[in-house]
């Protein structure tokens, strides 16, 4: 079977494509042209740069996991929910997603803050705070990654559709059954993509987590504090700071790379 021919294509579009092109990859290369690739391991494997890592793959893991147990029965109730009530339940969940990420840290302290809607009354009864701890930073982070987690996971409940879960409570399985022995595994190469996207993302998270989680070294400085910090004389050294950008690259093009073998194989 031949290939379909693409539709011709406009020469002139080929030169802002060609821009746009350069503005997304040319920042990388000069990322990559600063690396000191003699000290690369030094300067990643120092103490600062090590216990900014440990804490970023701890959070971000905890976020991932707080996603998944959260996220998905979400993701399910939109997937099954009437066409009005899913485009209302997903237009909440994409907020975060386009909310910028000092607002949405600012909306964090709004409510669990100590002069928060919740937090006042938490602090008063138990005297503890829940910002500017390594708590707060999984909480920033999940807040910023529950909707790629959520909306990978319902286009693939979706995409799978209903049929047998129909076909399994006619005969005779409860709604649990269901949900464990067809919902879930048929869905499972998305709730696995699902759950990559939300670690990239929680793991690359910056603005929510300096405002509401703030930046104290070993306690809530994760990589994208450490890097930003960095340059403004603080912590690690700028070399560290190239170094673990270096790592988010090499992390993010990993996860990316991965899901496209995916659907390349019709596993996502």
């Amino acid at each position: 079977m031949t290939e379909s021919r693409a539709a011709p294509i406009p020469k002139a579009l080929y030169a802002p494509a060609l821009l746009a092109l350069t503005l997304l990859v040319a920042p990388i290369i000069g990322l990559i042209s600063r690396v000191h690739w003699d000290t690369l391991g030094a300067d990643l494997f120092s103490s600062a740069s090590l216990t900014a890592l440990g804490l970023s793959l701890v959070t971000a893991a905890c976020a991932t996991v707080a996603c998944i147990l959260f996220g998905t029965p979400l993701a399910i109730l939109i997937a099954r929910a009437s066409r009005r009530s899913a485009s209302i339940l997903r237009a909440l969940v994409l907020i975060p997603l386009v909310l910028p990420p000092m607002v949405g840290g600012l909306a964090l302290l709004s409510l669990l803050g100590r002069s928060g809607l919740i937090g006042k009354p938490i602090f008063e009864i138990t005297g503890h705070s829940l910002p500017y701890t390594t708590a707060a930073v999984i909480v920033a982070q999940a807040f910023v990654a529950m909707p790629f987690y959520v909306v990978t996971v319902e286009g693939a409940l979706r995409t799978a559709g209903d049929g047998y879960e129909h076909i399994a409570a006619t005969l005779g399985a409860g709604r649990w059954r269901v949900l464990g022995r067809i919902t879930l595994p048929l869905v499972l190469p998305g709730l696995t993509a699902g759950a990559a996207l939300a670690f990239a993302r929680a793991l690359g998270e910056f603005g929510a987590t300096a405002l509401f989680a703030g930046n104290a070294p070993g306690v809530t400085r994760t990589m994208p504090l450490a890097i930003y910090t960095a340059f403004n004389g603080v912590g690690v050294t700028q070399d560290s700071a190239v170094a673990l950008s270096l790592l988010l690259l090499v992390s993010t093009a990993v996860i990316v790379l991965g899901l496209r073998s995916w659907r390349r194989a019709g596993i996502v």
